[in-house]
């Protein structure tokens, strides 16, 4: 049955409308992006096919472009609203945590780093740099690619904390295998900039 057969309260966006986003399940809300579905599923169908085909809303968001677009229903647009959608959410973030830049906490600085490394495929090796109460003054990727103890050169980590004033700073890398434990070269890493 197509949406615009339902009953107007029924249909997502109508009812994003009248009573909030937080009251659509993750297929209605992806329905609401795709607009329309395929011949004989309307958009949330599809949109219920996909996310348990690809195992829920964030490995479907995750997905490489390329990967998206050979999905059934998603074209070249719906691709594009997707992935401009993700980095407008993201932006967001990142403005709010600007609005409220102190990093006080492990877990502000866990949702912080979360809206600067989420979504690539490769490691990053990325630096908050902080004054004396704990302000962001700025964030860098220092290194790109698989990381290992030869990649990363304290002398140039020292030098950027210097050009920027930085009274503290955070490192963090992502893992794009999901595994979170540190490997040896993690911990080498580690050591290595915590020496004086």
């Amino acid at each position: 049955m197509s949406i615009q057969q339902w009953r107007v309260e029924d249909r997502p966006r109508e009812r994003l409308l009248s009573q909030g986003p937080n009251v659509l399940s993750d297929a209605e809300l992806l329905a609401i992006f795709l607009g329309t579905g395929i011949q004989g599923t309307n958009a949330v169908e599809l949109s219920h096919q996909l996310l348990q085909s690809v195992g829920g809303l964030r490995p479907l968001l995750d997905m490489p472009i390329k990967e998206l677009k050979q999905l059934p229903g998603i074209g070249q647009a719906k691709v594009a609203l997707l992935k401009g959608s993700l980095e407008l959410g993201q932006r967001y973030l990142v403005e709010e945590l600007k609005r409220n830049q102190r990093l006080g906490s492990a877990a502000d600085a866990g949702d912080y780093l979360v809206s600067k490394l989420r979504g690539y495929s490769y490691e990053v090796f990325g630096a908050i740099f902080l004054d004396q109460r704990h302000r962001v003054i700025a964030y860098e990727e220092l290194f790109r690619g698989t990381l290992n103890a030869a990649a990363v050169y304290p002398r140039e980590v020292v030098v950027r904390c210097l050009q920027h004033g930085a009274a503290a700073i955070i490192f963090a890398h992502n893992h794009p295998s999901g595994i979170a434990e540190p490997s040896p070269a993690d911990v080498d890493v580690t050591e290595r900039l915590r020496r004086p």
